[in-house]
C-alpha cells in the first residue's frame, strides 16, 4: 500500500466482500471504521450504529405534543413514560384549533405574519380582507347622542369658535335642549305623583277592609285568602271548605291560644307557645 514517499497512504474497505484498497478511505463517525467510496454510507456498510444519534418524533394523539423516541429503547416504554408524566389532553385544543379569517367563505389561517386588525370592528382578518368594504365593517361606534351638548364641548375642546352666523343656532339648539330637559322632568315627577296616589289609595283601602286596622296576616291554605284575625279564617274555613273537602283528604284544625288569639295547628306548638310566652298559665 502507498508509495516510497507515502508508504502509510490508503486502507482496505471494512466491508468484507469488497476489501477495496481506497487511498482516501472514509472513517464512519457511528462505528468507527474504514470504507471506502463505495461503501461510506450507513446502509451500505448497514452500520449497526446508524441510529444513535437519530431524532423520530411521535405526535401524542391525546395531547398533540411530539413524542421523541429514545435509541435503544422499547418505543413501548416511552408512550408509558409520556402518558404518566407530560400529557395534557387539554392542550389538543390549543394545538389543533386554528383561527381562521371571520369573512364568510375565506379559508385562510390567520398567522402573525397575515393578520391585520380592522380599526373600527377591532376583529382579526387576514390581508385580502383587510380593508372594510372587503368584510363589510359596520364602522366605528356612534357616539351617545343622548347629551344634547356632545357636539358644542369636542368644538370647545378642538378650540373652535362659532361664527357670528351660527349665533341663532345655538341658540335655538340651547333652548330645544333646555325644553327637553324640562319635559323629561315634568313627566318624571308626574309619574312619581301617580304611583304615590295609588300607594295611598291602596293603603286605604287595605285599612278599610281590615276589622282592626292591622294587616291581613292569616292566610287560607287552600284558596290563599288572607284574614286578619285567627276567629275570621277559622269561620272562613268552615262556612268555605269544610263541606266540599275531596274524601281521605285529612281537615285543617286550628288550636287557639286564650290569652292572644294566635292560631296553631299542632298542640305541642300551642303548649309551647303558653309556656314559653305567657309564663306557664293559659288562663284568661
Amino acid at each position: 500500500m502507498g508509495t516510497p514517499e507515502f508508504p502509510n497512504l490508503g486502507k482496505h474497505c471494512s466491508v468484507d466482500d469488497c476489501k477495496q484498497i481506497d487511498f482516501l478511505p472514509f472513517t464512519c463517525d457511528r462505528c468507527k471504521q474504514v470504507f471506502c467510496l463505495q461503501h461510506r454510507s450507513y446502509t451500505e456498510h448497514l452500520c449497526p450504529n446508524a441510529n444513535q444519534n437519530d431524532v423520530t418524533v411521535l405526535v401524542c394523539p391525546l395531547c398533540a405534543k411530539g413524542v421523541r423516541l429514545i435509541p435503544n429503547e422499547d418505543p413501548n416504554i416511552t408512550w408509558d413514560t409520556h402518558v404518566n408524566s407530560d400529557c395534557d389532553p387539554s392542550n389538543y385544543q390549543k394545538a389543533t384549533k386554528k383561527k381562521r379569517c371571520p369573512v364568510s367563505g375565506c379559508k385562510e389561517t390567520l398567522t402573525f405574519s397575515n393578520t391585520i386588525r380592522c380599526r373600527d370592528c377591532t376583529n382579526d382578518h387576514c390581508l385580502k380582507h383587510r380593508f372594510g368594504p372587503d368584510h363589510k365593517c359596520p364602522g366605528p361606534k356612534k357616539s351617545d347622542p343622548s347629551f344634547p351638548f356632545a357636539g358644542l364641548l369636542k368644538r370647545g375642546q378642538k378650540g373652535e369658535s362659532p361664527s357670528k352666523s351660527n349665533s341663532s343656532w345655538l341658540s335655538s339648539s340651547f333652548l330645544n335642549a333646555a325644553s327637553s330637559v324640562r319635559a323629561s322632568a315634568e313627566a318624571g315627577m308626574l309619574k312619581l305623583s301617580n304611583a304615590t296616589t295609588q300607594a295611598f289609595q291602596k293603603t286605604r283601602e287595605g285599612m278599610g277592609q281590615s276589622s282592626n286596622g292591622g294587616a291581613f296576616v292569616e292566610q287560607c291554605l287552600q284558596c290563599q285568602a288572607r284574614f286578619s284575625t285567627v276567629s275570621a279564617l277559622i269561620e272562613h274555613v268552615e262556612r268555605s271548605h269544610q263541606n266540599n273537602a275531596p274524601p281521605g283528604r285529612n281537615r285543617v284544625t286550628i288550636d287557639v291560644c286564650p290569652k292572644c288569639s294566635k292560631g296553631f295547628r299542632d298542640p305541642v306548638l300551642l303548649v309551647e307557645h303558653v309556656e314559653r310566652d305567657h309564663g306557664g298559665t293559659s288562663k284568661s
